[in-house]
């Protein structure tokens, strides 16, 4: 048995500083091979000293997920550049961004995080760690803009991704009309599973909850009904606190779906 680590990579960020991505491997058999989840705010996914924010634990999900189903994931966590984070997890060919609710951001980038996941991230990991290869061994998680950017990557590349964790999603940068017309420009006759969440505890996170749900409906028009999920809390905040748990249940979906 091989126990578990997390491993760091710095690896070269176009027109920035090399980034950080730490990979935590659990514990596992010497030939064993297992699913993968690319996460963004990786400074927030595995321990208290390096979160920003708040920390969502993954390791102590992961564990018990394998108490629980015998079933285990290695967590990519893709460090942000704290100063242009939203600009970094905002898409630009969805449309237009107006991000009242979003001060620091100045331009849409997210098509270059994208590119550095597909193109550096994903092949550094898959060369280097025990990953099962596949679309249906991959997903991508994250949460706010991180959700949003979730959802446009999974999206965009449904023959690398099977499953989108969509958490509390800016989709409140988007006009209506731009969303629909980017979700239909989108679609493909195989596509990832979105599991998407809100709360709606505070106003962020009730402004959010309205921009969700006014995308559930457009995904409703034209999505495989039985390729997404919503689930909604309506006391809970915009926050770490609450996606810890909700990437629990995004797991166990994952690996046992």
């Amino acid at each position: 048995m091989i126990e578990e680590k997390i491993f760091e990579l710095y690896l070269p960020y176009p027109d920035k500083d090399d980034r950080r991505v730490r990979v935590y491997v659990p514990a596992h058999k010497d030939s064993e091979k297992l699913p993968v989840i690319y996460m963004t705010d990786g400074q927030n996914l595995f321990d208290e000293k390096t979160a920003t924010w708040g920390c969502w634990h993954t390791r102590e999900a992961v564990r018990a997920e394998r108490e629980l189903s015998g079933k285990a994931a290695i967590i990519v966590g893709i460090h942000n550049d704290n100063k242009w984070r939203d600009n970094e997890l905002t898409p630009k060919s969805i449309g237009e961004a107006s991000p009242e609710e979003m001060p620091d951001f100045t331009a849409p980038e997210g098509e270059i995080f994208d590119g550095f996941v597909i193109n550096t991230v994903m092949p550094a990991v898959e060369a280097q760690f025990p990953v099962k290869k596949g679309r249906k061994n991959t997903a991508f998680c994250g949460s706010s803009s991180g959700g949003l950017q979730s959802f446009f990557t999974a999206v965009s590349h449904c023959n690398k991704f099977s499953y989108a964790g969509v958490f509390s999603p800016a989709f409140l940068l988007y006009s209506a009309d731009d969303m629909r017309r980017w979700i239909y420009e989108s679609l493909k006759p195989e596509m990832p599973y979105l599991y998407i969440y809100t709360g709606a505890g505070d106003e962020l996170e009730q402004d959010i909850f309205e921009s969700v749900e006014q995308t559930y409906d457009i995904l409703s028009e034209c999505y495989p009904p039985d390729m997404m999920t919503e689930i909604v809390l309506p006391e809970e905040k915009h926050h770490e606190s609450a996606w810890e748990p909700i990437f629990r249940d995004f797991l166990h979906t994952f690996l046992n779906r």
